[in-house]
Formats: structure tokens, sequence, C-alpha cells
């Protein structure tokens, strides 16, 4: 399971001209899911995403977690986080997991999340043609990968 968190002053998501969801301060998180991502590879993503510090305390240092600053969170489904761009100059999507098996692991992630926080937890739609806006903040962008964990 990967993540790419980005640090944002806002970010939303619209889908056929109409806005579904959308964020202020907080975490933009875009997660790929492969088709052997255990519930440990959540988890592990999960207290990850929540306890990074990356938003700058009092004296500008990096030492704050999206929870201490009270900021919000945008995750959104991207399959793309998986394209193998190594041959070719197309990228081959091959690790990227089954669409059902994906859809409902991406459901079970957030899930999981939003019951690991009491912060503000959006989505977008699993799938779906999603046109994203966001202000990156610093800017700041963080790439996770549970494969990395250990």
């Amino acid at each position: 399971m990967r993540a790419v968190i980005q640090r944002v002053k806002s970010s939303s998501v619209t889908i056929d001209e109409e806005m579904i969801a959308s964020i202020g301060f907080g975490l933009n998180v875009l997660l790929g899911i492969k088709e052997d991502d255990t519930e440990a590879d959540m988890d592990y993503l999960i207290g990850k995403i929540l306890n990074l510090r990356i938003f700058d305390d009092q004296d500008g240092k990096m030492n704050e977690s999206v929870q201490d600053v009270g900021g919000e969170i945008l995750l959104l489904s991207q399959f793309t986080l998986y394209g193998d761009c190594r041959k070719g100059r197309r990228p081959s999507y091959f690790r990227s997991g089954p669409v059902n098996l994906a859809q409902e692991k991406y459901h079970l992630f957030v899930e999981k999340f939003k019951k690991a926080t009491s912060l503000s937890v959006q989505t977008g739609v699993f799938q779906a043609d999603m046109a994203v806006s966001l202000v990156n903040d610093g800017p700041v962008t963080i790439l996770l990968d549970s494969e990395k964990m250990f």
C-alpha cells in the first residue's frame, strides 16, 4: 500500500462539475492499493499519516502532526501510484489490485481511518474521474510505502 501525503492549505474534489468533498488546512492523501495488501499495511499507513510531524510548531519547526494541529484529511484512491515505468513509455499497472478487491480494501481503509481519529475525514469516489484541486502548503509532500515498514 502506498500513500502520497501532501500538506495543504485547502483541497477539494469535483466530479462532473459538482464539488463532492473539500477540506481546509490539513492533508491530501492519495492511496494506492495492491492485491496482497493486508490490514497490517492499512494500520501502518494510518498510524504514520495521523502521526507524521510535518506541521510547524510555534517555533516554525516541523514538529506537529495533523492531529496536533486539528487539521482535516481528504483521502483519495489513486491506482496510478503503482504505475511501473521501467519498460517502454506507457506505465504498467500490473501491481495495482483488481478493481473489486481494491475497492473493498479502499473502503475498509477509510472506515479504519475514520475510527482512528476524531478529525474531519473526507473522501473522493472510488474509480471516478475526479478533478482534484489543492493549495500545497510548503510544499510538503511525503511518500509512504507499507512494503518499507521495517
